[in-house]
C-alpha cells in the first residue's frame, strides 16, 4: 500500500481485526459469518492454473438483512451502494486479481470494508464565503467592458 497516513490507518484496522469480525470502522463491527464466499474460474488467459483452479472469489453480503446495521445505516448503504445491491439487497463483490483463492478472499473483504467506510462517511459541510472587495470590484469592471464591447456591434447609424 502507499505510504500515506491515511492508507497506514486502513491498513492497520484492517490488520488489527479478528479473522471472524470485519472492523469497518470504530463503531462497524460485520461478522464474517454473514458473508457467502463462492470460488469460480477465473477468466482470461493463463494457462493450465487458471483453467483448473477457482480463484476468482465473489462475496455475497445481504445488506437488506443484516442484523449489524442499524435502520439508518441500512438506508444509507442501500441509497449509496445502490448500483451494487440486486433488488434482494444483496451487495455482490468479485475479485480475481490474485492466483491464490485465498488472498483473493482477503482482497474481497477489505474491499468491502473500504466500500461500506466510504459510503458511511458523512460529506464535509461545505462552508460558504463571501467574495472579497477585489473580486467584486474585478467582476463589475468586465461586466461593464463586455456591455461596451457589445454596444459597439451594434447598427451604425447615419446622423
Amino acid at each position: 500500500m502507499a505510504s500515506s497516513g491515511k492508507s497506514r490507518q486502513h491498513q492497520t484496522e484492517a490488520m488489527s481485526q479478528s479473522p471472524d469480525v470485519l472492523r469497518v470502522n470504530r463503531r462497524l463491527s460485520i461478522p464474517v459469518s454473514e458473508f457467502t464466499f463462492r470460488a469460480t474460474r477465473s477468466g482470461g488467459p493463463g494457462g493450465q492454473h487458471a483453467n483448473r483452479s477457482a480463484t476468482r472469489v465473489q462475496l455475497f453480503w445481504d445488506v437488506a438483512g443484516s442484523p449489524s446495521l442499524s435502520e439508518r445505516r441500512r438506508q444509507l448503504l442501500l441509497s449509496r451502494l445502490g448500483n451494487r445491491i440486486d433488488a434482494a439487497g444483496v451487495l455482490q463483490l468479485s475479485v480475481d486479481t490474485h492466483r491464490s483463492q485465498h488472498r483473493n478472499r482477503e482482497e474481497a473483504v477489505e474491499r468491502l470494508r473500504l466500500l461500506v467506510s466510504e459510503a458511511l462517511r458523512t460529506p464535509k459541510a461545505r462552508v460558504p464565503t463571501k467574495p472579497t472587495k477585489g473580486s467584486r470590484e474585478r467582476r463589475l469592471r468586465e461586466k461593464k467592458r463586455r456591455g461596451e464591447v457589445k454596444k459597439l456591434r451594434g447598427r451604425v447609424r447615419d446622423d
